[in-house]
């Protein structure tokens, strides 16, 4: 993939326009379709795809280019060709159930289309059994511009001329020489283009090619223009061609080593930035994981703190309302107690009208009264109330000799109708 400043670059390279504003704009009009925007610009100027204020690519390195005088061709002379719309090719097949078999198809831009109908057809007319030929990429200039870059390469570029008399033979002795393509595969990244197709035919007048056969070296330039650092015109031998290469070789060595040197450093430094912030994640991941446990520990601790105060309350709260209770059931007590001796009335002479009561509790303790004969039981029950000695309320009133209990009963029997006059001794027993 190419970015919008690589795309403009290469327009302007192959359109030879100046301005890159007014690039700009085309491009920004064909939503940076580089391909669109090149055929709409060539079609617009049908007598001369590229205008005559354009200018040829930045020649990085002063080399004059080698121009033979012989066999002068005037590419102006060959009309393009439309590219063909986008195809598809066969990627592999598979073979279903009953011999059946499909093929994966992928799409294909129109200069790749072209490049790989120059391979196939070059491969076709040269590329005999046992031939050597230089190893042309099936991708458009653009993109083999870009795989040089990368693979810091120069780019070597041949435009073909099918109509040209000395095009059979260079292609035969020179390109298909063996040594002269395993040089050229070794050393540089090969791209053919054909003056019949539109991408050769747009890169011959971007490359002023005036002579065929037409062969130049090319790089991308630092200043976002392609570099022209050598171009060969008119038949050559294998050894003159090798010369020249390996001359372009020599003097953009340095260039070359550059570029590897700074991508190296620049990929050195992109996987020590991406190790450092591997580090910096991993260490801020621990922190977030400590600070996360410190978090929990200390909501754990809350929890704890704030469950203890609860039952704490809780408690204080059970003792208050025991206390309170207690309280309010002795008030209540205190109230019977009083309400009950307020009930017994005035204690009353001794006389035959009388009795003596003599009362035991299980303490030991003695307790003596004296009630009108005609008094009931219940008074008796008042009484022992009313005097707080005991803690229970459930208790019963009983004679020795003869046992006698004095329940509910008996209640409401007078003291002279249970007996129990002129006088009486009984005992609290508890139930």
């Amino acid at each position: 993939m190419v970015d919008s400043a690589d795309k403009l670059a290469y327009f302007q390279a192959i359109t030879g326009l100046e301005d890159p504003d007014l690039c700009t704009q085309i491009l920004q009009a064909h939503n940076w379709d580089l391909e669109l925007a090149v055929s709409s610009f060539t079609s617009n100027h049908n007598n001369d795809p590229l205008s005559s204020s354009s200018t040829t690519a930045t020649t990085t390195t002063a080399v004059e280019p080698s121009i033979s005088p012989v066999h002068s061709y005037d590419s102006t002379a060959i009309a393009p060709v439309a590219p063909p719309p986008p195809g598809f090719i066969g990627l592999g097949s598979s073979s279903g159930r009953g011999g059946d078999s499909s093929a994966q198809l992928v799409t294909v831009s129109a200069a790749s289309r072209e490049a790989l109908e120059f391979v196939a057809q070059f491969e076709r007319d040269y590329g005999g059994s046992g031939s050597s030929m230089p190893n042309f990429v099936g991708e458009g200039f653009m993109d083999a511009l870009t795989r040089s870059r990368d693979s810091f390469k120069l780019l070597f570029v041949y435009l073909h001329s099918p109509d040209h008399p000395d095009t059979p033979a260079f292609c035969e002795g020179t390109l298909c020489s063996e040594v002269f393509s395993a040089f050229v595969n070794e050393n540089f990244v090969a791209w053919g283009g054909s003056l019949r197709g539109s991408e050769g035919f747009k890169m011959s007048n971007s490359l002023k090619a005036s002579r065929f056969p037409f062969c130049a070296v090319v790089m991308p330039a630092t200043n976002q223009r392609i570099a022209l650092l050598q171009q060969v015109e008119g038949p050559k031998s294998p050894e003159e061609m090798l010369m020249t290469l390996q001359r372009v070789l020599e003097e953009s060595a340095s260039v070359l080593v550059a570029a590897r040197l700074e991508a190296e450093e620049r990929t050195a430094n992109i996987r020590l930035r991406e190790e450092q912030d591997a580090a910096y994640r991993a260490a801020l991941e621990a922190d977030q994981a400590r600070e996360q446990q410190l978090r929990e520990e200390q909501e754990r601790l809350e929890r704890e703190a704030a469950e203890a105060e609860r039952k704490r309350k809780e408690e204080e709260e059970a003792q208050e309302r025991a206390a309170r209770e207690a309280a309010e059931k002795e008030a209540a007590l205190a109230r019977m107690r009083q309400e009950k001796a307020l009930s017994l009335g005035a204690e009353p002479e001794k006389g035959p009208d009388v009795t003596q009561v003599l009362v035991r509790f299980p303490t030991g303790d003695r307790k003596e009264r004296r009630f009108h004969s005609t008094a009931a039981i219940q008074s008796l029950y008042d009484y022992v109330d009313s005097l707080g000695c005991l803690d229970v309320e459930n208790y019963s009133l009983v004679s020795n000799f003869p046992r006698v209990v004095y329940g509910t009963d008996k209640l409401s029997l007078s003291l002279k109708e249970a007996g129990l006059h002129p006088q009486a001794g009984l005992f609290v027993e508890l139930n």
